[in-house]
């Protein structure tokens, strides 16, 4: 292995007989990184966000290579702080990154893991992917990026994500999965450009802890994927001592193998050897990433394939560990008979006073958690398999419907802003005026007759809960999303 690095943008210099073209990698290094979107296409058709941005004055250039990533060239404000964002039609993510959801390649109906998910960026891609059909477990051990992690899901909405909180190291292993993803921490040197170019100062000691994480990580993955399953694993860095001699170690003691990679975009390849450490010749079809490849971040990926056994597939009867999904969450009071019960009652509101049928979610699902049901896409999970202490179940799909008071069904905003297209009664059309006041959390005057909850609706695009109260029509919005809504609307209505 390497000399440890102590830390300074010099190291760079370590490189230098391993990047293909230095000059342009240390002219790329020093500018700041373009901003780059990935549109929801579950949400939005392609070209209509493009109009819709176009509109409001952003310039965008589709990234080659890289379907849905569009390059913002230039535009009246950050991108970030649009209507269309707030809505979750679109995901601001690094360029360099959205090449791994398309190198693991998860299938509609698949079961997949994303080892470490926050802050979901690759995990929605992955979503995406798969048409947001199959289970796809987002698992992160930190609670703060968890919380990133989510808001994420909700705002894109994705119904086929099971959230579960715990360490990686010690995923429970009673199921295993097609693919998963490894998204392993790192020293972070691909991120140099959010710097000025520096490369971030690690300590020696970091180094060691986290190589030893990194191979921890690794070797889990490759144990709870299946015998033909596949593994990529990814770092933003450009060290080969957390990067190949990472996976190296792995071929020597685990059933894997390197799967070669070809892209569709500029890359070199991986290495075999570096600064006098040998490495698997197979790691050359592994890749690398840096910043003057896609004028974005580092990124190194390496694919590995299981190959001990036959491959079972689920047609073959390889379940272990999986079952359907139960009508509530493991420890709910909730039994069938009451889960059934909530479901008749929310379903009978929606039609009744939003015109949302059956056909409308012939594809969803539900379950009972803490009270509320939550809409989901995912016919089996693997949480009955484990046994493991410290491990916890946080959410599956969208939060759908919650009790008021009274005990009477009410769709939460979220999915009302996931059924908007279908969304075809009940509805409160707002002009800018009524908009910002009812985010100032004042009541307004209001055409509907009926009272209770109606669907607020802004520019064509449904964007909450409100409720004809005796003191006109107030927002249900949560406060901290209105507060963000309030200054969406500032830069959009100022341009």
């Amino acid at each position: 292995m390497g000399r440890p690095r102590p830390g300074s943008e010099l190291d760079l210099e370590r490189y230098r007989a391993v990047v293909s073209d230095w000059g342009r990698f240390t002219e790329a290094a020093s500018r700041p990184e373009p901003t780059v979107l990935r549109v929801r296409t579950g949400r939005i058709a392609e070209s209509d966000l493009l109009r819709r941005l176009t509109a409001q004055g952003f310039g965008l250039r589709p990234l080659e290579g890289l379907p849905g990533f569009h390059q913002v060239e230039d535009g009246p404000f950050a991108i970030s702080l649009t209507f269309e964002h707030w809505l979750g039609m679109f995901y601001v993510q690094q360029a360099s990154t959205g090449l791994a959801a398309p190198a693991l390649a998860p299938a509609p109906g698949e079961r997949v893991l994303d080892l470490c998910a926050a802050p979901g960026g690759k995990t929605t891609h992955m979503a995406e992917l798969m048409t947001d059909r199959g289970c796809l477990v987002a698992s992160e051990i930190s609670e703060s990026r968890i919380r990133g992690l989510l808001g994420n899901v909700y705002r894109l909405g994705h119904p086929n994500i099971l959230a579960v909180a715990g360490d990686g190291r010690d995923f429970p292993e009673g199921a295993r999965f097609d693919r998963v993803l490894v998204d392993a921490p790192c020293s972070g040197e691909g991120t140099l450009r959010r710097r000025a170019g520096k490369a971030p100062r690690q300590s020696r000691g970091f180094t060691r802890f986290v190589t030893a994480a990194q191979r921890a990580l690794l070797e889990r993955a490759v144990r709870l994927t299946r015998p033909g399953g596949t593994v990529l694993y990814v770092t933003c860095t450009f060290a080969p001592e957390e990067n190949e001699a990472v996976v190296h170690h792995v071929l020597g003691s685990m059933p894997v193998e390197v799967d070669p990679m070809e892209l569709a975009v500029p890359h070199d390849r991986g290495l075999t050897s570096f600064d006098g450490t040998r490495y698997d010749r197979s790691l050359e079809g592994a890749v690398r990433i840096y910043p003057h490849h896609l004028d974005s971040g580092g990124l190194f990926m390496a694919r590995l394939r299981r190959v001990d056994g036959d491959a079972p597939s689920r047609a073959s009867g390889d379940d272990t560990g999986w079952s359907p999904v139960p009508p509530a969450f493991p420890g709910e009071q909730a039994s069938r008979d009451q889960a059934d019960g909530m479901l008749e009652q929310a379903r009978a509101e929606l039609a009744e006073r939003w015109g949302v049928g059956h056909p409308d979610l012939v594809d969803t699902r539900w379950i009972v958690r803490g009270g509320r049901l939550w809409m989901h896409t995912a016919d089996e999970w693997p949480l009955e398999s484990w046994s493991e202490d410290g491990w916890r179940a946080i959410s599956l799909g969208l939060r759908s419907v919650e009790l008021d008071s009274r005990g009477r069904t009410r769709p939460t905003n979220d999915f009302l802003r996931w059924a908007g297209p279908v969304v075809r009664d009940g509805v409160a059309d707002l002009d800018r005026p009524e908009l910002e006041r009812l985010l100032r959390r004042e009541a307004v005057a209001t055409d509907v007759q009926s009272g209770g909850p109606v669907a607020l609706r802004w520019k064509g695009d449904v964007i909450g809960r409100g409720a004809v109260t005796g003191r006109g029509l107030v927002s249900e919005i949560p406060k901290a999303r209105a507060s963000d809504l309030a200054r969406v609307i500032e830069k959009r209505e100022a341009v």
